[in-house]
């Protein structure tokens, strides 16, 4: 089963509760799994559908909930409280039947691993446990996926096993354009392991610098320059934080821009860009940021889910 690294309970004033539900039967939902994408933190509905959980570190993140056979819900307006009713819309895959060779399926998958987990080190030393409950169909030069199951990685390269919950996926080939939408909760840390812990820490840094969860809280303290980033206006002056940072209380901040913002990382040599999908981007000191404001280009976009590090991540731990 998952397991998870839950603080205690005992914190007053941040627990929440609710209860999770079919959307179209109103029936209860067991075993659906409530938790801060990208985390340990996370808890399972009762054999009644209830929930209790501690926010007492994520107060300000959206919060999701995830079935098998359902899609994922996030809820961002929450309060300590007043319980949540949370509804869950059952997954209807139409997939025609499609009668594959067992060599074209590895071709599929491989294609799908490539542009799911990624292609860097870490990547190519993930595993997906359950590859059989992905089912994946190419034509008019488009993959698609769709699971099942949650997908079950242990990432032996960073050293966590992982379960992600999928909802969409496509990849086409000849634009090498992709989409893909999901949630992810960390199940277990391998590092534990005291013959591969200082692998582990020595992997973890590495992957940590230069990714978005390192520039979002470099950006957070207004640290960008000591930690080898400089920002880029197409032709323009270099953006100035106050110009790009709006910083309504101490636990809320938001990226803003007008156009494409350039990230060089200059001691990887390498560019990234952001294209605001939104008027702004909500980010927080931990280095999550809201995915569905921002799109990315060059040297971050790269990174995929074989190299997401856990929000609790430490350097040097």
């Amino acid at each position: 089963g998952i397991s998870f690294i839950l603080a205690s309970l005992q914190v007053n004033g941040q627990i929440i509760r609710g209860t999770v539900i079919n959307k179209e039967t109103k029936e209860k939902v067991v075993f659906a799994t409530i938790y801060f994408n990208g985390t340990f933190v996370g808890t399972h509905s009762d054999p009644n559908g209830n929930f209790t959980l501690n926010i007492a570190n994520y107060a300000s993140r959206p919060l999701t909930v995830s079935a098998l056979g359902y899609y994922s819900e996030t809820i961002t307006d929450f309060q300590v409280g007043k319980p949540l009713m949370i509804s869950l819309k059952p997954k209807v895959f139409e997939l025609k039947e499609v009668i594959i060779n067992a060599k074209t399926r590895d071709k599929n998958l491989r294609m799908f691993k490539e542009n799911f987990l990624g292609a860097s080190d870490n990547a190519v030393r993930c595993e997906i446990v359950n590859e059989k409950d992905i089912t994946i169909t190419f034509e008019n030069d488009t993959l698609r996926a769709y699971a099942s199951k949650p997908i079950q990685i242990i990432n032996r390269g960073l050293g966590y096993k992982e379960t992600y919950y999928l909802d969409a996926f496509w990849f086409h080939a000849k634009r090498s354009a992709f989409f893909i939408s999901g949630n992810m909760v960390f199940n277990e840390d391998l590092g534990k392991d005291k013959s591969k812990k200082e692998l582990y820490r020595i992997t973890r840094e590495q992957t940590y610098r230069g990714s978005k969860m390192h520039f979002f809280r470099a950006l957070w303290i207004n640290n960008l320059a000591d930690q080898g980033y400089t920002l880029k206006n197409l032709g323009e002056a270099e953006p100035r934080y106050n110009d790009i940072v709006v910083s309504p209380d101490s636990i809320k901040k938001y990226l803003k821009f007008k156009g494409m913002l350039g990230i060089k990382d200059n001691l990887r040599m390498t560019t990234s860009w952001i294209t605001f999908l939104r008027e702004q981007a909500f980010f927080d000191q931990k280095g999550y940021y809201d995915p569905f404001a921002i799109s990315w280009d060059g040297a971050m976009a790269r990174q995929r889910v074989g190299d997401l590090l856990p929000y609790e991540y430490k350097p040097g731990e």
